[in-house]
């Protein structure tokens, strides 16, 4: 039998490893090294493929084993078994919407050999947590802290859809409280709905009183992030009741101003530039998603080195393959496009029989799947989990005979967030990588493309309902009239390959041709424009863009909303000392939101208050919890002041400016102190950072003190493209980045803030966070020769 070269080096190597860097792993077909960087980053180079997500799967679930075990646990409804009945409605919610189709059927969508690759990767998380079995001084402490263990994982852990960015289903019905209470043509005028207007009004057969239920609990339940309390933790650790309550609600606070800002602002920024704009003469790509600030990282870096496979970047860690990076051929990336597969449908059933609902004329059955969950400390808890022909029945109502059931495009073959992601990462030209594109479900996506032949393309992605007589805003009766007409093909999605300008930029705002065809497959709510416009600002400056440049652009801190409305003070004159010198600061100002800028303080608040005055003006009183304005409608307002403002528009807006500046020094005053040389932006009453770790409010200080990473002063906001989200203690924007000059594939710069390791107690726990909070990135090296002169430790694992 031969054996080739590649075998006898490795096989060579073995014999001369300590033998604490050697590993000898039952279910590997031949030997693998691992070669982890000096910042974590580990490069993996195995002889076949399977091997490759074998090792992908042992190392990640090495680097992150907390944050697999609770993934599974949200994955297959099982949180209450280790955190009691407070946790029944999420793990129901969770397997109502559990995907419950055939599984190889199901793999085989993400990639020809989907069905290997998946198993060989759950195969190879289940290799590490079977050595922790063995030697559980390899656990990390928050499964001390918690006595629990983690669980052997199976396949359709990996293809769960609970961690994905899956529709508007929450927004649809705001939309129709709000419809119910000011009617659907004054939602309209107060709503910034594009390119096309939605249908809004609700079916006579639909009684507005049942938007007041919770009609969304369980499916709420399933989403919302795992909160550990002081109950959960074993012994000292455990935090007490009073100091839990303050620290539970400063979270709940970020949470529900995270939930405000919606989707509209927790966005991403992507960029692809052709060689014509770059020192180095070929394409760069640069790509920043912004999701949860938390310890450890959403986010996970690896390179994936195996006979067919060449790829580097980052995903989620509990997800095979690459979903941002590049291979030898392109870089890709993504960010949000607002796509509806989602819809509430409210459904009459029948008085003798609560299981049948009426559809076209006849009362049908609902499926129904009786399920046992387990809690801790009480008996299980029996459960009837009910489908209509549309999908997972959410609520009910017998007094009304009413059910309402949400219909999900993500509960179709192919709904796991990312993982076509596997196709994109062997694809060679942009023509393939629009074949991968194909495939990509969950989520609406921009994807684009860079190559080293000087090709750049975009391609908009996402499973898309086609909706003949209705907008998908508002929910409709289940009774057969409101269907979808099938889904578009996704690589009929507005897509663009080598523009003429040579740039092409999305950061989650409406970028759809003004002649594309398919509207009724197209979002209508998008984020606002600023940080798109200032991407595309800076990329068509005219000069010939490096990686630094890039670099700079993706930490750019100047608003264009600050730029905009800060000129409309410059004719007034302030008596009052404070608000004459606020004035100064602003007229001086370059309107950078960096930390220790004063202005960037007093614009923050002022931007707030004026928010807030123009809300106040133009939406009625009974709609202010039920509608939100995004701030490009609100700047219009001010730029362009209408009847809202009464007789003397000009002078009543005039007014607001004013007012607004006065609270914005009230606020700062009463924050920070009546000195103004102490009000720089970037403080902790002010705009910082501390990462939460899930368990933070549940341990005692000393733990949390382990756990927590931070704080460090932050720069930005919402609307700036370095994004740093609304809340004074960072929550949302980007912890990964990755910028790919194509020329040089070792010429790609990356950070993924706190580090790759989820164990407090790893050197790459937080060794990158002191780097992102700063701005600054790593090399994130392709060719083995950089990667060994790099390389912090090497791993053998070997069958």
């Amino acid at each position: 039998m031969r054996i080739s070269l590649l075998a006898c080096f490795f096989l060579f190597n073995l014999y001369l490893l300590p033998a604490q860097n050697a590993f000898q792993i039952e279910g590997l077909n031949a030997p693998v090294e691992i070669k982890v960087d000096q910042w974590g980053v580990a490069h993996i180079y195995a002889q076949n493929e399977a091997d490759l997500f074998f090792a992908q799967g042992y190392y990640a679930a090495r680097d992150r084993l907390f944050q697999f075990e609770v993934w599974r646990r949200q994955a297959t409804g099982t949180v209450a078994e280790i955190l009691g009945p407070r946790e029944v409605k999420r793990d129901i919610g969770t397997r109502l919407f559990q995907f419950r189709g055939d599984m190889k059927t199901e793999m085989g969508h993400y990639h020809p050999r989907g069905v290997k690759i998946i198993e060989s990767f759950t195969q190879g998380v289940n290799a590490y947590i079977k050595l922790t079995r063995e030697n559980p001084d390899l656990l990390p402490m928050e499964f001390d802290l918690l006595d629990i263990e983690p669980q052997y994982w199976t396949p359709d852990i990996v293809i769960s859809r609970h961690q994905g960015l899956l529709g508007n289903i929450g927004t649809e019905l705001s939309t129709a409280r709000a419809v119910a209470e000011l009617g659907p043509k004054k939602v309209q005028e107060l709503s910034w709905f594009h390119p096309k207007n939605p249908k809004l009004s609700i079916d006579s057969l639909i009684d507005p009183a049942l938007f007041d239920e919770d009609i969304l609990e369980l499916y709420n339940a399933y989403r919302r992030p795992v909160r550990f309390r002081p109950e959960d933790i074993v012994g000292d650790a455990r935090n007490d009741l009073e100091a839990f309550r303050g620290l539970a609600e400063a979270e709940d606070k970020r949470w529900e101003q995270d939930s405000k800002e919606g989707l509209t602002n927790i966005g991403s920024n992507n960029w692809i530039v052709s060689g014509k704009h770059t020192a180095s003469g070929y394409p760069m790509m640069a790509n920043d998603p912004h999701r949860t600030q938390a310890v450890p990282s959403l986010r996970y870096m690896v390179h994936l080195n195996a006979p067919g496979w060449n790829v580097i970047g980052g995903g989620e860690p509990e997800i095979p393959g690459v979903s941002i990076g590049h291979n030898e051929h392109g870089a890709w990336g993504l960010t949000v496009f607002r796509t509806d597969a989602e819809d509430l449908y409210v459904y009459q059933t029948n008085p003798d029989n609560p299981n049948q609902y009426w559809y076209k004329g006849a009362w049908e059955e609902m499926k129904v799947i009786r399920d046992t969950i387990a809690v801790k400390g009480q008996p299980p808890v029996m459960v009837d989990l009910k489908y209509t022909r549309h999908g997972p029945v959410v609520f009910e109502q017998e007094s009304s005979q009413t059910a309402c059931a949400v219909r999900c495009g993500w509960l179709e073959y192919g709904g796991s967030p990312y993982l076509a992601s596997l196709r994109m990462d062997q694809a060679k030209t942009f023509e393939e990588f629009r074949a991968a594109c194909n495939f990509s479900h969950i989520p609406g996506e921009n994807m684009i493309w860079a190559d080293r032949e000087g090709n750049i393309g975009w391609q908009a992605v996402g499973i898309a309902p086609i909706r003949k007589n209705f907008s998908g805003m508002v929910p409709v009766p289940g009774d057969g009239r409101y269907e979808w007409d099938g889904y578009l093909p996704i690589i009929a999605k507005p897509n663009v390959y080598n523009p003429e300008s040579g740039i092409f930029a999305t950061a989650n705002e409406n970028v759809t041709p003004k002649d594309y065809e398919h509207w009724d497959a197209i979002g209508f709510s998008w984020s606002d424009p600023f940080r798109g416009n200032r991407v595309r600002e800076v990329l068509a400056s005219g000069r010939k863009h490096s990686l630094a440049d890039m670099a700079r652009l993706q930490t750019d801190y100047l608003s264009i909303p600050a730029r905009t409305l800060v000129p409309l003070l410059k004719p007034f004159i302030f008596e009052e000392e404070q608000m004459a010198a606020a004035k100064t600061h602003l007229m001086g100002w370059d309107y950078q939101l960096r930390p220790n800028s004063i202005a960037a303080a007093i614009y923050v608040e002022w931007e707030k208050a004026l928010s807030d005055a123009v809300f106040n003006r133009i939406v009625p009183a009974e709609g202010r919890d039920l509608i939100r304005l995004q701030l490009k409608q609100v700047i219009d307002y001010l730029l362009m002041p209408d009847g809202h403002f009464g007789e003397d528009a000009l002078a009543v807006r005039d007014q607001i400016l004013k007012d607004a500046l006065q609270i914005a020094l009230k606020t700062l005053r009463t924050k920070v102190g009546g000195d103004m040389t102490q009000w720089q932006y970037g403080q902790e009453k002010l705009k910082h950072i501390v990462l939460k770790h899930p368990l933070s409010p549940a341990v005692s200080a000393d733990v949390r003190a382990q756990l927590e990473v931070g704080p460090a002063p932050r720069g930005g906001y919402s609307h700036t493209v370095n994004s740093t989200g609304g809340n004074y203690n960072q929550s949302s924007g980007a912890s990964f980045r990755i910028i790919v000059d194509t020329g040089d594939w070792d010429r790609c710069l990356a950070t993924n803030s706190p580090g790759q390791s989820g164990d407090p107690e790893n050197k790459n726990y937080k060794n990158l966070f002191d780097t992102w909070a700063k701005d600054r990135f790593f090399p994130l090296f392709f060719s083995k020769e950089k990667i060994s002169s790099v390389t912090a430790e090497t791993l053998y694992l070997k069958p």
